[in-house]
Formats: C-alpha cells, sequence, structure tokens
C-alpha cells in the first residue's frame, strides 16, 4: 500500500523541487509523464558521489509519484564513452590495458573473473544490485545502444548541419586553443589534454574543434577501435564524411546518415538528450557552475534542438569520514554495494534524503556508523510518539520506503552498536550472539536472530571489514592476577560491589544502572543520583573505574559498552576475570 506523502506544512527540499517539477511539466508537456533524468558513467567503480546523481532525482520523482502522477527516471548509462585511463585499485588491472584507451566502455573487456561481457556491464551490475536494494524505479537508456542502433541518427545529422552554430555558441566559453591534433607518424595526443567533462557521468573529450574545422560528432575508428579520429571533411547533401585516425594512421569515407560507429561529443551530446527525452528536472555537479561549463553550455545548445533545459540543482560533493572528494577514476572509492554491506537501505536513503541538494555531507564507514544509527532510531521513536517535526518526518518516510510502499526492514532494530559489539565478541558465533541479545531485555527476550536481521548481518560485516583488527575485542582467558593484586582496598571493593550486583541487574539497563553506580555508593551517594547531584570527582572516579574493567577483562583501556561487554562475557566467566 502507498504511502501517504506529508501534509502541505511539510518544508522539506523534496516537496518544494516536486511542486516545482510538477508546475514546469505541465507548462512544457501537459497531460504527459513528468520525465526526470540522471547520467551515470561505467568507467569504473560508481561511487557514494555518483549515487547522488540518482537519489536526488529519484525523491523528487518518488514525491511526484505520491501524488498521483506518472513519472519516468531515465537513468542514461553513458556506456558508450570512451575508456578514458587506467584505474588504479582494480584487481587484475595493469599498464597493459592502456591499449584499450579510446575505445567504447562497451569494447573494452571486463576485469578478469567477471561474468559479464565487457567493462560497461561490469560496472553497471553492481550499481543496478544496489538501486533495487534502494527501491529506485527507472528506465535505464544504454548509450551504446542508443547509438549503434541508429536512434539518434536524426539528432547526429542535424548537429553536423548546425555544426557552425554550435561552434559559436562554444566560442563564446572557449579560454584557450583547442589541443593540438596528431600529425600523422606523431604520437597520439596526450590524455591531459582532453577536456575532461565533469557531472553526469561524461567521460573526458575535446568539443570537437580541429584544424579541419569544428565537427560535433566523433567515430570510433574502424580499424582499432578508437575515438582518436579527426573529421577531416563533411558534406551536409550526401553526407559523406571522411575522418583518420591518430593511433593506428587508418583513414576512412563514410555516409554517416548509415553510420553508427560514433557519438556526438559530450557538449552536444548532453543537451541532444534534454531535448530527445524532454527532460524536465535533472541535478548537476557543482562542476558545473563555472562558465563553459557543460550544463551552461548545454542550455543554449539545446536549444537549436527544439527543447528546453532541464531545472535542477547543482548538488555538493558526497565524502566518506576521514576522505576527501571522491573519484571513481582512483579505484577503491565506496560504492552503494559498499555502503549497503555495512548499513541497511533505509539509512542510506536517509542520508540523501536529510541534507538539501547543494549540503555536502560524509557517508561514515568508520566508528561514526555508531552514532548516525543512534540518530537514525532516536528519529524512529519521534516518529512512533509524534514529538518529530514536519520536515524530519518527511525525510523518515522517505528513507524508509516509496510511493510502492515500505522497503523490508529489520523486525527488533536493536542498538546497531550494541549489535557490533556482540559481533565483535562472538567472532560471528550464532549462539553465543543468540544468548547474549536474548538477555538484554529477560522480560522480553529474543526467540530467534531472524528478528535483528538484516541490521545484525550489517554490523556484523561492518565489525569484519572496517574495524582494524588491534581495535578488535578479544576477552582474557585467565584473570590479570597482578593487577588485581595491586588494587588498593578501594580498587577491591569496586569490584566486590560489582560482582554483588551481578545476578540481579543481569540485563542491560540493569548493568547500566550497575557499572555506574559502583563509583557513586563508594562516595557516599546513592546509585540512582543524577549528574546535578553529584560532585565532578565523580565523573572522574567512574572513567578510572571503567578503565580498570576493561584492562581486568580485554586488556585496554576501552572497548565496546560495558553493559553489553558483560553480558556477552558471562556472568561466570567475569567471575573469574575479575575475582581471582
Amino acid at each position: 500500500m502507498p504511502i501517504v506523502a506529508q501534509s502541505t506544512e511539510t518544508t522539506d527540499w523534496v516537496s518544494r523541487f516536486a511542486d516545482e517539477v510538477i508546475e514546469e511539466s505541465e507548462r512544457r508537456a501537459p497531460g504527459k509523464p513528468v520525465v526526470v533524468a540522471s547520467g551515470l558513467s561505467p568507467s569504473g567503480p560508481i561511487h557514494l558521489g555518483n549515487l547522488r546523481e540518482v537519489m536526488t532525482p529519484h525523491l523528487v520523482a518518488d514525491e511526484i509519484r505520491r501524488r498521483g502522477y506518472t513519472v519516468r527516471h531515465l537513468i542514461s548509462w553513458d556506456d558508450y564513452d570512451r575508456y578514458r585511463k587506467v584505474p588504479a585499485g582494480i584487481a587484475g588491472i595493469d599498464a597493459s590495458w592502456a591499449e584499450h584507451i579510446g575505445k567504447p566502455l562497451t569494447s573494452v573487456p571486463a576485469p578478469a573473473g567477471s561474468a559479464h561481457p565487457n567493462w560497461a556491464e561490469h560496472f553497471k551490475a553492481a550499481m543496478t544490485e544496489a538501486l533495487a536494494d534502494l527501491g529506485v524505479e527507472y528506465d535505464g537508456i544504454s548509450q551504446t545502444e542508443q547509438y549503434t542502433t541508429g536512434v539518434y541518427r536524426e539528432q547526429v545529422l542535424f548537429a553536423m548541419k548546425h555544426r557552425g552554430d554550435i561552434d559559436a555558441i562554444l566560442e563564446q566559453y572557449r579560454t584557450k586553443k583547442a589541443p593540438a591534433k596528431k600529425q600523422q607518424g606523431q604520437k597520439p595526443v596526450d590524455e591531459a589534454e582532453l577536456e575532461a567533462a565533469e557531472g553526469s557521468g561524461a567521460a573526458a573529450e575535446d568539443d570537437g574543434s580541429s584544424t579541419s574545422g569544428y565537427y560535433p560528432y566523433k567515430p570510433y575508428c574502424g580499424r582499432c577501435g578508437t575515438d582518436l579520429t579527426t573529421v577531416t571533411s563533411y558534406d551536409d547533401e550526401t553526407t559523406e564524411l571522411s575522418y583518420t585516425c591518430a593511433a593506428c594512421d587508418f583513414s576512412e569515407t563514410v555516409l554517416l546518415s548509415e553510420f553508427n560507429r560514433g557519438k556526438l561529443v559530450w557538449k552536444v551530446d548532453w543537451p541532444m538528450r534534454w531535448a530527445y527525452e524532454g527532460v524536465i528536472f535533472e541535478p548537476s555537479g557543482v562542476d558545473h557552475s563555472s562558465p563553459g561549463s557543460s550544463f551552461q553550455v548545454g542550455g543554449q545548445i539545446v536549444g537549436l534542438f527544439g527543447g528546453k533545459q532541464p531545472i535542477g540543482p547543482m548538488y555538493a560533493f558526497v565524502g566518506i569520514s576521514g576522505m576527501a572528494k571522491m573519484s571513481s577514476s582512483k579505484g577503491g572509492v565506496p560504492t552503494a554495494a559498499d555502503a549497503l554491506r555495512i548499513m541497511e537501505p533505509q539509512l542510506l536513503r536517509w542520508l540523501y534524503a536529510r541534507r538539501r541538494p547543494n549540503q555536502s555531507f560524509k557517508i561514515a564507514f568508520d566508528q561514526e556508523i555508531q552514532r548516525l544509527y543512534d540518530e537514525w532510531d532516536k528519529l524512529a521513536g519521534k516518529v512512533a510518539d509524534g514529538s518529530v517535526l514536519p520536515a524530519d518526518a518527511a525525510a523518515y518516510s522517505r528513507a524508509i520506503g516509496t510511493a510502492a510502499g515500505e522497503l523490508p526492514r529489520t523486525p527488533r532494530p536493536m542498538a546497531y552498536r550494541t549489535l557490533a559489539s556482540v559481533a565483535d565478541i562472538t567472532a560471528g558465533a550464532e549462539d553465543q550472539t543468540l544468548r547474549i541479545l536474548s538477555e538484554l531485555d529477560p522480560e522480553n527476550p529474543l526467540a530467534s536472530l531472524d528478528e535483528v536481521r538484516p541490521r545484525l548481518d550489517k554490523a556484523e560485516t561492518w565489525i569484519n571489514t572496517q574495524v582494524p583488527a588491534e581495535e578488535r575485542t578479544v576477552v582474557r582467558d585467565e584473570p590479570d592476577v597482578d593487577l588485581i593484586a595491586s588494587l588498593d582496598d578501594q580498587g577491591r571493593e569496586s569490584l566486590r560491589l560489582l560482582l554483588d550486583g551481578l545476578e540481579r541487574n543481569w540485563s542491560l539497563d540493569g548493568l547500566t544502572h550497575l557499572v555506574y553506580g559502583v563509583p557513586k555508593v563508594q562516595a557516599g551517594f546513592p546509585a540512582d543520583a543524577t549528574a546535578k547531584e553529584l560532585p565532578a570527582e565523580i565523573k572522574v572516579a567512574q572513567r578510572t573505574f571503567f578503565a580498570r574493567l576493561y584492562h581486568l577483562l580485554v586488556g585496554r583501556d576501552t572497548g565496546p559498552r560495558l553493559p553489553t561487554l558483560l553480558l556477552a562475557v558471562g556472568q561466570d566467566r567475569v567471575r573469574k576475570l575479575l575475582s581471582a
């Protein structure tokens, strides 16, 4: 059953954009489906920064669907872009792959061991699976298929016929001469000289300028398959096109009206698609805020094709805790699939939904993920008791599901930090995990680990893949008799008070009350005294007591929350390690 949209009092950014898009769509194409778009280049791992290119229009499209409109969210797979450079950090990829530079991504072999037919399909697959998990509904368009089957033939011929008009627009923004093309016998054009077309998945390419004139079309060579080609002549009447290849010295003359082995240069290709698809809304990266960017130039070129520039925000970068701006060309950057291995889809959706597109944010792969989950669970509690603010309620609703219904969720969402701690201590042993989690709340014990899945599995994966070995928790096998023998009377008394209270406080809440209460009782205060009733020295005493317990249990200063750790270790073993 569809989720009910928020009231008109909601002021979240998604609703505001939905209002604008509906109004603009009714003005441009009344009675037709609303079209929003994204572009992704499968030139390497499609990282979490690229995901914003999809999530921004997805959230807007979903809000429009909730209001009863028909929406098409197009994702253009820019798989006919050139293989630009050999990416680092991908297993089995070395300098020998440079032989494929300049070929379409769908003509480059997939990395070794891949089950997919080519490079593009290999990297599309992981993103496709992640989008399904995230509940993103879209129509995928392969640009390889569009170009090689002649879908864009009329648009290509039109662009070539109006190349002078296109060139005049581009000339307004050119700040330096186009890179010199290779003459016969010279080495191919250096990659660094080619224009990097950022945003919307565009690969680096030039804008079509050459000493032979301006041509907005790049053929892929009939011999070596690369786009290191230069159009040398074109006849508007016959569509006869001649080109030479700088990589292999091949040349040929073809009829463009029958030729499907090439594509428009990016700054023409993008606005052509806006007009062809009737795109109303498409976001773009902040790279496009500069003069001469693809988005700005496209806003003028699209008019030549009889279309209008989409509305849409510039979106800010997405980072990872402790990392700078991501670049998929460098390899090794986290993808949506990586994030979904350690967090539930709802949390990842929420991170994109709660921030306006022009706000940058970070996705946590470190300890910060525990705080984010605490914040998420607190928000869920506010939604449940009705104390949530309207904009926060809207973000929560967009996170937990779509117009088609709610996403699958963990039936009993225990605290992520607790699940991670238990997974750390038990090393994945399911019987021990169930025992510990069942003792967290003795009045409502856990019957099966399925009740805390998939969150438990995400937390366990986080422990196993993101926490360094030296930070993992290893419970002592034998007591530290030297440390216990060195304790003064107060130190020994603190352990006695803890051990005396274990049995009657054996639950998460009870042990929390106990470990915080021992230093209070020793100082002459009630165990339930609040912070306002206590002197500052009590906090110092608590920290000293906690550090002592960690040393006696796991041999270091810190570890999982003590109540969780005690439950995990078990009463008998705790008594053995603390009493010697």
